[in-house]
C-alpha cells in the first residue's frame, strides 16, 4: 500500500479575477504580527479609511471606521453595508461623548460593528457608560504617555488602539511595560507606519495587530486607470 504523500509547502496559491485585481493589500510585513482573536477570527492588519470603494476592495482583516467628525450613524450604515470583515468602529469620546457616546454604541453593534473604538480625550464616565449598553469589545486610543492605563482596564477597556504617530513604537514598548504585571497578555492595535522597517519596529514593541491607512488609494487606482484608458484608446486611432 503507498504512503499518502501531503504538500508541506508554505506558499499559499491566489485566487483572483479580472475585475477583482486592484485590491488594496496590506503590507505583507503586518502578517509576522500575532494578531489579536475577535470572537474567533484572528486580526492583523486594520486599514484605517472611510472610503467604501477602498472598504469594499481591500484585503485587510478589519476596518478602523474613526474620523474627525461628530459621529454618525448613517455613516457606519454606510459601511457595514460594504464591508465583508469585521469594523472597529469609533463612537467618540471628546465633544461626543457620555450618553450619546453610549447610544451610537449601541447603535453600532447593533448594525454589525464588532467593537467600539473611544478616543483619548475620553473620560472614565464614558467608558463605563458605554460598557453598560454593548456587548462589544471597547477600544480606547493612547496618544501620549499621560494616561493611567489601569483605571481604563478597570473601567472596561478591552484592548488599547495606540497612535503616537512617529513615537508609536515607542509608546507601544511603553504601555507593554506599564502592564507587563497586570495584563501581560492585553491586546494592542497600534500605527505601523509608512515602511516596512516602521511596521516591524510597532510589532517588535509589542503590538498585536497594526493599522494602515489609505490615503488617497482610490484616487491614484482611477488615475493609473484613466491613463491606460487614453493610451489604449490612442492606439485605436
Amino acid at each position: 500500500m503507498s504512503e499518502i504523500q501531503f504538500n508541506n509547502r508554505k506558499e499559499v496559491p491566489s485566487l483572483t479575477s479580472k475585475l477583482r485585481g486592484d485590491i488594496v493589500s496590506a503590507p505583507a510585513v503586518i502578517r509576522n504580527a500575532s494578531g489579536i482573536n475577535l470572537y474567533g477570527k484572528r486580526i492583523k492588519s486594520i486599514i484605517y479609511t472611510m472610503d467604501v470603494a477602498v472598504i469594499a476592495n481591500c484585503n485587510a482583516d478589519a476596518v478602523l471606521a474613526v474620523y474627525p467628525w461628530t459621529p454618525n450613524t448613517k455613516i457606519l450604515e454606510a459601511i457595514s453595508t460594504v464591508s465583508n470583515v469585521p469594523i472597529l468602529a469609533g463612537i467618540g469620546g471628546g465633544l461626543t461623548k457620555g450618553l450619546r457616546s453610549a447610544t451610537i454604541g449601541f447603535f453600532a453593534e447593533e448594525s454589525g460593528a464588532q467593537a467600539v473604538v473611544l478616543n483619548a480625550p475620553t473620560t472614565i464616565d464614558t467608558i463605563i457608560g458605554v460598557g453598560k449598553v454593548v456587548d462589544i469589545p471597547i477600544i480606547y486610543t493612547i496618544v501620549n504617555q499621560s494616561v493611567d492605563l489601569h483605571e481604563r482596564i478597570n473601567a472596561g477597556v478591552k484592548a488599547f488602539n495606540i497612535a503616537g504617530g512617529k513615537e508609536t513604537a515607542n509608546l507601544v514598548k511603553w504601555v507593554r511595560n506599564e502592564i507587563q504585571d497586570y495584563a501581560p497578555n492585553f491586546p494592542i492595535i497600534a500605527s505601523g507606519g509608512k515602511t516596512a522597517e516602521q511596521i516591524q519596529q510597532t510589532i517588535d514593541a509589542g503590538a498585536n495587530a497594526i493599522t494602515f491607512t489609505a490615503y488617497g488609494v482610490t484616487e491614484a487606482t482611477f488615475q493609473k486607470k484613466m491613463e491606460l484608458y487614453r493610451q489604449q484608446n490612442s492606439h485605436e486611432k
